[in-house]
């Protein structure tokens, strides 16, 4: 059981004195991950004042004792598992048949306008864009070979990266339905024995340790009610020397004096977590944190909102499509509740409360 974890604390608790090293190519005065002024300027971040050991310390006494959590109605682990793994059963059909067979942001230039099948390729163009954020070689004698996609919806990224690299991949998911079609889309593109899916929590994963030469999480961090132990599961199935990279949905990192979000960001938060099974935000510098406590090398950090901000128009104007409106109808009222929610990410992104961020990092050898 788990409850007033890490996860809990990010959308609550002051981030404090963050210091943030940039490359050489930018002004040392900017110290908070923001939209950044060139594409793929890496940010990292030193240690900050106040000890991420005790605060982790803290939630884990806390945990002992509280079985819920702030988010998504202050619902269990069990509770939010069940919602996720139904709202994806109810979904993936609908979104496989207008978007296809990768379920997450695509990656644009700024204010393009882009048609659906550009907004499809902009979400391979995601996958390619967050490899090369991470340094992920191509060289032969050294790409990765044992991959693990972390909520990986119908296994469009397990398959994308089994192809591109001749890869075993294993992909997990909560929901049996996105398991059952990743593993049928796998056969009929000649991956059987190259993509394994299977229903399986995040945060209590199937491997053995050091199993994984890239550990893969495109969009499913904001589903972990425990970010500490997201990420230690990561880092646990990474081989030495393994790449991991962490794609996700925060909020923006607090000014040195804030202790936490605005009431009326917390209530938007909120109405987002309810409509999506969400737990409680938090900050990609939080993340970042995490990554150091755990003693991880070539931590990197960017805010990548603004190459994602046609994004959200898109899926409202192919959900308003006659085909996107009949199918919602025959889906059911968790994937009605968050087709509704949709515009809800557009005003968090156009506030800066909403963050999309990519997080990466390699364990040690």
């Amino acid at each position: 059981m788990w409850s007033s974890d890490w996860s809990s604390r990010c959308a609550t608790t002051r981030t404090t004195g963050t210091n943030c090293h940039i490359n050489i190519t930018q002004s040392s005065a900017l110290r908070r991950l923001q939209v950044p002024r060139k594409p793929h300027t890496v940010r990292l971040y030193n240690n900050r004042r106040r000890s991420i050991a005790v605060r982790m310390a803290m939630a884990e006494a806390e945990a002992k004792e509280d079985t819920t959590m702030a988010g998504s109605g202050g619902k269990s682990r069990e509770e939010l598992n069940k919602g996720i793994a139904e709202l994806y059963d109810e979904s993936s059909g609908i979104w496989e048949d207008i978007w296809g067979d990768h379920m997450h942001h695509g990656y644009y230039d700024p204010s393009q306008n882009a048609s659906l099948s550009q907004h499809r390729s902009a979400q391979i163009r995601m996958i390619e864009e967050a490899l090369r954020f991470a340094a992920v070689t191509d060289d032969s004698s050294k790409i990765p070979k044992s991959i693990v996609d972390v909520g990986c919806g119908i296994g469009g990224s397990s398959r994308y990266l089994a192809k591109k690299y001749g890869a075993t991949t294993q992909g997990i998911t909560l929901s049996p339905k996105q398991a059952q079609r990743a593993q049928a889309l796998a056969a009929s593109e000649g991956l059987a024995d190259k993509a394994f899916f299977q229903v399986a929590d995040a945060l209590d994963q199937p491997f053995e340790d050091g199993q994984f030469n890239l550990v893969w999480s495109m969009e499913s961090g904001e589903h972990m009610p425990d970010k500490k132990k997201f990420v230690s599961e990561l880092v646990r199935v990474a081989a030495p020397g393994a790449t991991i990279i962490i794609v996700t949905w925060c909020h923006r990192d607090l000014s040195a004096s804030e202790e936490s979000l605005r009431p009326d960001e917390n209530e938007l938060l909120k109405k987002i977590c309810d409509a999506y099974y969400l737990p409680a935000w938090c900050s990609a510098a939080d993340y970042v944190e995490i990554l150091q406590s755990l003693s991880l090398q070539d931590i990197k950090a960017e805010d990548w909102s603004q190459y994602v901000a046609p994004f959200w128009p898109a899926v409202i104007r192919s959900a308003l499509t006659w085909k996107g409106i009949t199918s919602l109808l025959r889906s059911g009222w968790k994937t009605i509740k968050g087709a509704l929610a949709m515009p809800l990410m557009i005003e968090g992104y156009k506030k800066d409360l909403i963050k999309f961020a990519i997080i990466t990092c390699r364990k040690p050898e």
